[in-house]
């Protein structure tokens, strides 16, 4: 009677599962084609905004890959994931080294995440970090490569990222920080954009910070190295 209980809900547990990431890769495949109208990450901030300001909203216009300037395409791949078009969705040097960072602190100060990674934990997941989300952020991950051609991820990632206080993807990044299209943004404007990345709601808030001017202009010097689909 036991066995056939464990079993019956071992088997109610499997087939969940497999449900759950049957509907995720469904997603995944829609998106091939069709552009993402929001993201699980948009609908947190959208929470957290509307906590303070009822009337609070998000910008984020849509734009196409080519109408995104190649500065900013080569600063975000040079800041944040330089094999992104070598690597199947993990940059296994990146992480080791981003471990061996973190137990070197004694703190997490380094995370490894390629921009597929990124991408798949800001379209579906929390932003917690336990060891189940991180296994579905590993999941979705390769449901993207598997999916989607680098140049998609890097469309969709350009159009999602977050890149202020309510300001989602690169058009309205463009026109918030410096008044022109995502298509006009000059090299050294794009390298301060992908420089703000890692926290850019702290950064809209403080954007005189000399620490950011000093990773642009390192960024500036990487970006022509940098390869894009």
């Amino acid at each position: 009677m036991f066995w056939n209980i464990f079993f019956g809900t071992l088997g109610l547990f499997v087939a969940a599962v497999l449900l759950v990431q049957g509907w995720f890769f469904a997603q995944v495949w829609w998106w091939v084609g069709h552009d993402p109208s929001t993201t699980a990450f948009m609908r947190t901030r959208i929470g957290e905004l509307r906590d303070k300001d009822p009337k609070a909203n998000i910008r984020q216009t849509w734009i196409g890959y080519g109408r995104i300037s190649v500065h900013l395409k080569r600063a975000v791949v040079a800041a944040e994931d330089a094999k992104f078009v070598d690597h199947e969705g993990f940059d296994w040097e990146g992480i080791q080294k981003a471990l061996e960072k973190n137990e070197k602190k004694g703190k997490v100060v380094a995370g490894g995440s390629t921009i597929s990674q990124q991408l798949a934990k800001n379209l579906f997941l929390s932003g917690s970090r336990s060891w189940l989300r991180k296994g579905q952020e590993a999941a979705i991950t390769w449901m993207l490569e598997s999916a989607m051609d680098k140049r998609r991820i890097l469309e969709i990632y350009l159009n999602v990222a977050e890149w202020g206080v309510g300001v989602f993807g690169a058009e309205a990044a463009a026109r918030h920080y410096f008044g022109v299209s995502a298509a006009a943004l000059s090299a050294e404007q794009s390298a301060w954009l992908a420089a703000i990345l890692p926290a850019p709601q702290r950064y809209d808030r403080n954007r005189g910070v000399p620490w950011i001017a000093k990773k642009a202009e390192i960024l500036f010097s990487r970006m022509p190295g940098a390869q894009i689909p």
